[in-house]
């Protein structure tokens, strides 16, 4: 059995011998449940917070309690231990839990082409991924876009050091690189005075969806009616955050002050092609498919991350809770 095979046993063995920490039914007889970030309060949750702040989530019969992230933050393993009943990570992290042995599932994805980027200065010369050479690059060791990129380019000279979310080093070297999100470190290392150019990781055919809403399968299946409502509530909440994202963005930088107003803004720009592509366009926001969820199975088995048939495609997502349109 693999370590984190192992780990994920261990940990859901726990869990299932003591009490459930997520919250139970409010005292107004609404459901009140918590809703995990994968980073910083930015503008890829900003359909979640639009939900919270414009009532839709309490429309729908449910009260959501959005707990922010940071780096490594354990979003999968809370998820999947019932510590919170909802969270937010990319499709390659599915796909990593479940290999690992955490029943997790997607249920809406708002993302179609994923954010990740690598930021470079433009003084660099560099203007593609597979150019990247004699620089040091800040990469997350968490798979599994970094062991794909690792695995296909040859990066020459480039010496990897952890990413600890701060674009303070790419400020003072201009021969350091750093991953990032495209709305978020490039736009906030320009506007710091950098040269930051941002190499779109989708660009290399790695495009995981990103942001995606996930639930356990025991949530699924016993909460129906839960997950629908949230689902829902979080999709009509992308498609009012994509139109008039205003009020959302004072909280977002009431929360995270890193996060000025232009930034955001900025951030709903960019994330309007990133979410609203001819996909969403014609099925809606957060659609998903099995091509998709197949094609980053057969990635990430190339990347060495995951085994051949380690992982079923069907049991990484569902679609019960997307109707059409929206």
């Amino acid at each position: 059995m693999h370590r984190t095979r192992l780990f994920f046993s261990l940990l859901l063995l726990f869990t299932a011998c003591g009490p459930s920490t997520e919250s139970e039914p409010a005292t107004d007889s609404i459901p009140s449940v918590k809703l995990a970030l994968n980073w910083f309060p930015e503008a890829q949750h900003g359909g979640y917070y639009a939900a919270q702040l414009r009532g839709l989530y309490r429309e729908a019969g449910v009260n959501v309690e959005i707990l922010g992230g940071g780096p490594d933050a354990p979003v999968v393993q809370r998820v999947a231990t019932g510590q919170v009943a909802f969270g937010l990570t990319n499709a390659d992290g599915v796909i990593n839990a479940r290999a690992a042995g955490a029943p997790i599932v997607a249920l809406f994805a708002p993302y179609q082409i994923n954010p990740r980027c690598l930021v470079v200065h433009e003084s660099s010369g560099i203007t593609a991924i597979e150019e990247l050479a004699d620089v040091t690059l800040a990469l997350s060791q968490r798979p599994a876009f970094s062991h794909f990129l690792r695995k296909r380019y040859p990066f020459r000279n480039v010496t990897v050091v952890p990413y600890h979310g701060s674009v303070t080093p790419f400020l003072e070297d201009s021969r350091y690189a750093m991953q990032g999100y495209v709305f978020s470190e490039p736009v906030v290392a320009r506007r710091l005075g950098a040269d930051a150019r941002a190499l779109m990781v989708a660009d290399t055919g790695f495009n995981p969806y990103a942001s995606a809403l996930i639930a356990s399968e025991a949530t699924v299946r016993e909460r129906p009616e839960l997950v629908e409502a949230v689902v829902a509530a979080s999709r009509l909440g992308w498609s009012q955050y994509l139109q008039r994202p205003l009020e959302t963005n004072e909280h977002i930088h009431g929360l995270n002050p890193e996060m000025d107003m232009e930034i955001l803004e900025a951030g709903v720009e960019l994330s309007r092609d990133l979410v609203l592509d001819e996909v969403a366009q014609q099925y809606g926001i957060g659609h998903m498919s099995h091509e998709r969820w197949q094609l980053l199975v057969e990635q990430m088995v190339e990347a060495g991350v995951v085994e051949v048939d380690q992982v079923a495609v069907e049991d990484c997502y569902t679609l019960r809770f997307l109707s059409p349109g929206l």
